[in-house]
């Protein structure tokens, strides 16, 4: 096993409205209650007892993920990004990205946030119709959902993504369409579009609301990607699409399988030790007030993934990209030799679901990759 990549997540675990169909780790709190100064002190803390998990490498991206991370304010990243600098190594090309909801951000935020070094936004944007935002339980509108993308790109900022649901409640398809096209008028470096899911522990798992057949989602889906690719951007992963060379870099460590330290109220890690030549995950504790508690220690839930759990992590992973990766990474980031996995590997390309040469699924195969990723679980 060679170390992989190393990408650093931090997580910002409040919002001003707990969306219902969220399952993140996410808490409902005014911008005047959160303790911003208490919880940049918590963060830098946890983040010291994980350094020596870093083990010489560099960072190659960071992501501030949530909750909603524009509730904070721009000194707040200011000053956690000048501490990030000083205890590890930021490579120079770093991408630094934050999410925003079109709700909670003034155009002297966005101005803040890329003089406080970020240089890529991800925009909770989720619909362009006022009916549908107010189903998902948006704080936003239409209206101002646009106006706050203008505002980051008068920011500077020229790398951005979109985020989009389909199969919302009561969607046909020419509204999924017309989403989409709002979207690709705002001429975004990058588009996430996935289709809404019901998830435990959420209101509307408790409450579900009436979703598309579906027969409908299947043409939502089928249009969309084309309507994407005519318009230039590129489908990489199960829900990204990218213009050329704008693919999310933190994303693309996920999929092929890199190491990432996460620091905040829930974020998880995972490591691949060099001395021990095993991979670790675990995560940090979930309640913001267990968090500022200043517990001794802010990691819990260490595990070692079993070698039998390996080749099923690394596919789930690796499979989700369009264009899949090159053989010899399983054995790099594994340690494990591929031959273990040849009888199902070829058992998939006889069946033409998968691409020889590479891991990598035909068009076929990418269309049923849930029930091929389930030939890889141990029993």
């Amino acid at each position: 096993m060679t170390l992989p990549p190393l990408s650093l997540y931090v997580h910002i675990p409040w919002c001003v409205r707990k969306c219902p169909y969220c399952d993140f780790n996410s808490h409902q709190s005014s911008v005047a209650d959160i303790p911003e100064q208490a919880y940049l002190s918590a963060l830098k803390q946890d983040l010291n007892q994980d350094l020596a998990f870093v083990q010489g490498r560099s960072i190659s991206s960071i992501f501030f993920g949530g909750g909603t991370p524009s509730l904070m304010s721009g000194e707040f990243y200011t000053r956690l990004l000048e501490h990030l600098d000083s205890v590890m190594v930021l490579d120079p090309s770093i991408e630094i990205t934050l999410e925003a909801n079109p709700g909670t951000t003034e155009a002297s935020r966005f101005e803040n946030f890329r003089q406080a070094g970020i240089n890529r936004l991800s925009l909770g944007v989720q619909s362009f119709a006022d009916r549908h935002l107010k189903a998902l339980g948006r704080i936003h509108n239409a209206r101002q959902a646009s106006e706050a993308i203008l505002r980051a790109k008068a920011a500077g900022f020229q790398n951005f993504n979109i985020d989009l649901m389909h199969g919302l409640p009561e969607q046909d398809i020419d509204q999924a369409m017309a989403d989409l096209s709002q979207a690709i008028d705002l001429d975004p470096t990058h588009i996430s579009w996935y289709q809404l899911t019901i998830e435990p522990n959420t209101e509307f798992y408790s409450r579900p609301p009436v979703l598309p057949e579906d027969e409908l989602l299947w043409d939502i889906q089928s249009r969309g990607t084309a309507l994407l690719e005519s318009a230039g951007y590129k489908q990489y992963e199960v829900s990204a699409f990218a213009a050329t060379e704008r693919r999310s870099r933190h994303n693309l460590n996920y999929w092929q399988f890199g190491d990432y330290i996460g620091i905040g109220a829930g974020a998880h890690s995972k490591v691949s030790l060099r001395d021990s030549k095993c991979i670790l995950r675990y995560r940090k504790s979930r309640l913001p007030k267990d968090y500022l508690a200043h517990r001794p220690l802010y990691r819990v839930g260490d595990s070692e993934v079993p070698d039998a759990d390996l080749p099923f992590e690394f596919l789930m992973n690796a499979l989700r990209l369009k264009d899949g990766v090159n053989a010899g990474l399983f054995e790099q980031r594994t340690g494990l030799p591929l031959s273990e996995l040849e009888p199902q590997l070829g058992t998939l390309r006889e069946q033409g679901l998968m691409l020889p040469g590479r891991l990598q699924l035909s068009g076929q195969g990418f269309l049923f990759l849930n029930s091929i990723l389930e030939r890889f679980v141990q029993d």
